[in-house]
């Protein structure tokens, strides 16, 4: 058993229960979406179709929809709940007006139920890092975009809540944080997988929190619970959350305890193919000069 493999109908649930409160306690996931979006100022697209990967409450897909009112958009999660949340929350004027321009779909980013070329521009805000089989799941959203469109994502990094290991070392044998992938290797799963021209950025930011209780509550309220198949199967006992405790309380500085995400940023482009399905090289006659 491969203890960091990520049980997806933990997952589900934990996002599905984690809806009705997730805004009010993302304020990270908010800020790398603000971000994310300021990025695409040096990006020249234009997106009749568009796809939001870990769409969640909806609050990302609808600043996808004031920058590209023209876009179809589906907003697709892999928890109801969120989905379910992000419908009773728009308001009056963008169900009136959005018309079909938003579509809502509930699936896994690991099997799209989409047809190949089907998207303009596939966008994920921190979504990613929930995936078993991170080089597949490229090569799927490569399937599903179509020639020169553009996927652009952020991810948790391989540094990310780097403060938990050291609180839960030695506490036992279980998991208690996700696998996170390096940046560079990220860059190389979207060149095999058929990409071109990747840029990655990566970044650290940090929470402060009073307590270890605070941080724990921060993530269980935006769902981010220990999914891994090697976590603990019930509730820690007192004196190995004591422990914890004391393990966190090790890395206070001015007294507060910090929280750690490294946030990697990417984008790449679909090029077209060189070769048919029969070996003919492909020459492209349609550059504007």
């Amino acid at each position: 058993m491969n203890e960091f493999e990520i049980d997806k109908r933990q997952v589900r649930r934990a996002f599905s229960r984690a809806a009705k409160d997730y805004d009010a306690a993302a304020v990270m996931q908010r800020e790398v979406c603000t971000r994310m979006l300021e990025k695409l100022d040096c990006i020249k697209i234009q997106p009749d179709t568009l796809l939001d990967v870990g769409s969640g409450t909806g609050w990302g897909t609808r600043q996808l929809g004031e920058r590209f009112p023209q876009a179809q958009i589906t907003a697709l999660d892999i928890a109801i709940g969120m989905l379910q949340h992000a419908r009773g929350t728009a308001s009056w004027w963008q169900k009136l007006f959005a018309g079909k321009k938003e579509n809502y779909l509930c699936a896994d980013v690991e099997a799209l139920p989409l047809a190949s070329n089907s998207v303009q521009m596939v966008w994920s805000n921190l979504a990613l890092q929930w995936c078993n089989d991170l080089p597949a799941t490229f090569v799927e959203l490569q399937r599903v975009i179509e020639v020169d469109g553009l996927l652009m994502f952020s991810s948790f990094g391989v540094d990310t809540l780097r403060e938990l290991s050291v609180a839960f070392h030695d506490v036992d044998g279980y998991s208690h944080t996700n696998r996170f992938a390096d940046m560079h290797d990220i860059g190389d799963m979207l060149v095999a997988a058929g990409f071109a021209n990747p840029v990655m950025e990566m970044e650290k930011i940090t929470l402060t929190y009073n307590d270890v209780r605070a941080v724990m509550q921060d993530l269980k309220s935006i769902g981010a619970h220990n999914a891994t198949a090697g976590r603990a199967p019930g509730m820690m006992g007192k004196a190995a959350w004591q422990r914890v405790i004391a393990n966190y309380e090790t890395l206070r500085r001015d007294g507060k305890l910090p929280a750690t995400f490294e946030i990697i940023y990417g984008h790449a482009w679909k090029p077209a193919p060189k070769v048919l399905a029969d070996g003919r090289a492909i020459v492209r006659t349609d550059f504007k000069i």
